[in-house]
């Protein structure tokens, strides 16, 4: 389908398009205005044609990660290991350290949110034991629920081979569960800083790509998900994709976009992280939101459309057949890149229509 991306021409301004430049005729059709040797012939035609209508909007965006959140220490101490900024951190791979310790990237949607030992039972300990699982330590280990004994004995593996002391517990703060791997989007706290409970260390997002693109407020049609895009990427390459939904704006060093007007709408791209990459995520992409499309029907140029007088009004084309031209009720449709979708008896491919301007 062929995606147009100018400036829409409301439906509307159709009488207005032609009023100028083809005289209202009464309803039971006639002749077009008069051409230049008084023949009855419009000054120009156009031809009548099947064609793919698109209405669509196009703006700027940008190369971004889905689903931006921020990392906070659970518990008091001090920065011995930074975040690194761009890398992919997946299962079993320490995010930073503090005091030292390793806090280690676990997969799973529940948060930790309490110190885990024998005992405890629940789903953040099913969550743990599918790691231990996962990482290669789930030799004799059952996995479900209940922090057991063979929990115990796994984590002590795990912890061994860490290079930490072996508890056997997982204490407050040294896994973060996150639902798969991350990419760092930024470090907040540096080496030897101290953070205290709740205070940011860094900033992670999906390693998933996306664009993210600024639309007015009065554009909320095209905020729906699953709204068909087309990005053209910095290089040049052009990818479809699909709206995700809306996200609050962010400056960039994480906060609120300071006062932004508009709606910060998401984009997942075609393809994922193949469709992204080697691009530069510093420079502008351009996204089209394709609003609505109708495939396949007939068209003209607005400028062909004549509004008729009389007690039904509505519009017409001044079909021209050789020398000679009559008038024909339409029935208009959607309107973009400067043709109008028409329909009607006897309307076909290849007709000859006049135009309202040369």
């Amino acid at each position: 389908m062929k995606r147009s991306t100018t400036a829409l021409v409301a439906l509307g301004a159709v009488t207005a398009a032609v009023a100028g430049g083809v005289l209202f005729l009464g309803a039971g059709g006639g002749a077009g205005a008069a051409g230049k040797d008084g023949d009855g012939l419009p000054p120009a035609t156009a031809t009548v044609v099947r064609t793919d209508l698109v209405l669509s909007k196009t703006v700027d965006g940008r190369i971004d990660f889905a689903w931006r959140r921020a990392v906070k220490a659970a518990v008091e101490g001090t920065v011995t290991v930074a975040a690194a900024e761009g890398r992919t951190v997946r299962r079993g791979e320490a995010l930073y350290e503090l005091n030292d310790k390793p806090v280690t990237l676990l997969y799973g949607p529940v948060p930790a949110f309490r110190e885990m030992k024998k005992g405890h039972r629940g789903s953040d300990v099913l969550q743990l034991e599918r790691n231990l699982r996962d990482l290669g330590y789930g030799a004799g280990l059952y996995v479900d629920t209940e922090y057991g004994e063979d929990t115990e004995a796994a984590v002590k593996r795990w912890q061994k081979h860490l290079n930490r002391e072996t508890t056997g517990r997982i204490g407050r703060g040294d896994v973060v569960f996150q639902p798969g791997e991350v990419k760092v989007v930024s470090a907040d706290a540096a080496l030897a800083d101290q953070v205290g409970p709740d205070a940011p260390v860094l900033t992670i997002a999906s390693t998933k790509p996306v664009v993210r693109a600024l639309l007015e407020q009065t554009d909320g049609a095209l905020t729906a998900r699953g709204t068909k895009v087309e990005v053209t990427l910095p290089s040049g390459k052009t990818v479809p994709g699909k709206v995700a939904g809306t996200v609050r704006p962010e400056g960039e060093d994480g906060a609120e976009g300071g006062g932004q007007e508009g709606i910060t709408v998401e984009v997942v791209l075609d393809g994922g992280s193949r469709a992204a990459s080697g691009e530069d995520a510093e420079a502008t992409a351009s996204v089209t939101f394709v609003s609505e499309a109708r495939e396949g029907v007939l068209a003209v140029p607005v400028e062909a459309v004549v509004a008729l007088r009389g007690e039904n009004g509505g519009y017409g084309l001044q079909v021209v057949r050789g020398r000679t031209s009559e008038m024909i009720r339409v029935e208009t449709g959607m309107t973009a890149d400067g043709r109008i979708e028409v329909s009607g008896a006897g309307l076909r491919v290849g007709m000859k229509v006049g135009v309202a301007k040369p």
